[in-house]
């Protein structure tokens, strides 16, 4: 198995593109993408022995963005990668040049070259070594824009608010497909993006189904979704993973059938589409009250001056957990008044689910390719 080193520089993402394609046709080994400056470097390659030879028919193994622990090694075939991206392709305007401008190591960084490479096209690369900067963005994606289309990108939703509020907004109405996923997108934001002539798709997935196989709650062709017992989201498809990198035990639990079992909870709405609850492990049990975060988290990031909001359970000698909101304040209205914050979460979910603390923050931390950082989150209350 090749390992490739990349750091958000261009050149290193040249690199792991060229190492991708030899690994999809066959005429290379399988790839094991790492940050070269991952403070978890060390054990990442103790835990994935890339000296050593791959599972049989591996294309691509990825690290999870697990923020506890070591994260796992999803095993990639070439056929589960190729399906995805076709299916990609087919439900948006057809195969097109692609902008990369997430972390390459991530599943929804390889995917990017990955339907690049199914298209026949070079990616266009944006280095994001010194971090993301919305003016490189609007120069990269010119020079993909001033090439024959159809052209997409993929996003998470903190890069997505901060393009719609600089000059990049221009740039962005130029591409048939902006895909934003990595971590759940607020509404409000989706619809505003949206309301500016956006091409946004809302996508649901994860390393173990080769990045995102539910678009605006409808599964990608071939993609199959069952809401098992305990309300949690399970997947199938061509497009699953093999398995866990040298983890036979845990490859057994969580895919048994032909079928993915995720950490998510959701229903199916009347029209068939999936709706995402949240995180079966964000659920906060507050005073013999069983609260789901993302619940709290969709009323507050509804309300005006609200831009992000992270909900946590925090251990509390009375209620056995306290509901705590990390609020983000919006440029655009000024901050909101926290009574009327608690009002609107009582009067949509009631009592139990009105944080008891409400701070407001700048930031909220992150990991992995985009997703809140709910530890940090916790430990900084």
């Amino acid at each position: 198995m090749r390992e490739v080193l990349v750091d958000g520089s261009t050149a290193s993402a040249a690199t792991l593109t060229r190492a991708l394609r030899a690994a999809l046709d066959g005429s290379g080994p399988a790839v094991l993408p790492l940050h070269a400056n991952d403070p978890r470097l060390t054990d990442l390659r103790a835990s994935l022995a890339p000296g050593e030879p791959a599972e049989p028919g591996t294309a691509v193994v990825v690290a999870t963005s697990g923020s506890t622990g070591v994260p796992k090694g999803v095993v990639l075939s070439a056929g589960a990668l190729r399906a995805s991206a076709g299916a990609t392709h087919d439900r948006l305007a057809g195969p097109g040049g692609w902008l990369l401008v997430l972390p390459a190591q991530h599943i929804a960084g390889v995917q990017v070259l990955v339907r690049s490479i199914m298209a026949g096209r070079e990616p266009v690369l944006m280095s994001t070594a010194a971090g993301f900067r919305p003016r490189a963005f609007t120069e990269a994606a010119s020079d993909l824009l001033a090439e024959d289309g159809p052209h997409y990108t993929a996003l998470v939703p903190t890069q997505l608010a901060r393009l719609l509020d600089g000059d990049a907004l221009r740039a962005l109405r130029g591409f048939a497909g902006v895909l934003v996923g990595g971590a759940a997108a607020p509404g409000a934001l989706l619809d505003r993006a949206r309301d500016a002539g956006i091409r946004v798709v809302a996508t649901y997935g994860m390393t173990e189904t080769a990045g995102g196989c539910v678009y605006d709650g409808v599964p990608l062709a071939g993609v199959r979704v069952r809401i098992a017992a305990g309300g949690l989201i399970e997947l199938a498809g061509p497009m699953l993973a093999s398995g866990y990198r040298l983890r036979p035990q845990e490859t057994a639990a969580a895919f048994a059938g032909g079928w993915f079992r995720t950490g998510d909870l959701g229903r199916l709405r009347p029209d068939g589409s999936l709706e995402v609850l949240g995180r079966a492990d964000d659920v906060i049990n507050t005073g013999g009250v069983k609260v789901a975060a993302a619940a709290v988290e969709r009323v507050l990031a509804a309300q005006p001056g609200v831009a992000e909001v992270c909900v946590v359970g925090l251990p509390d000698p009375e209620w056995g957990q306290r509901i705590a909101a990390a609020v983000v304040v919006s440029t655009v209205d000024g901050p909101p008044d926290v009574g009327a914050l608690c009002t609107a979460v009582r009067g949509e979910l009631g009592a139990p689910a009105v944080p008891k603390e409400i701070r407001f923050v700048d930031r909220l931390p992150r990991h992995g390719p985009g997703k809140v950082d709910r530890a940090a989150v916790a430990a900084a209350f």
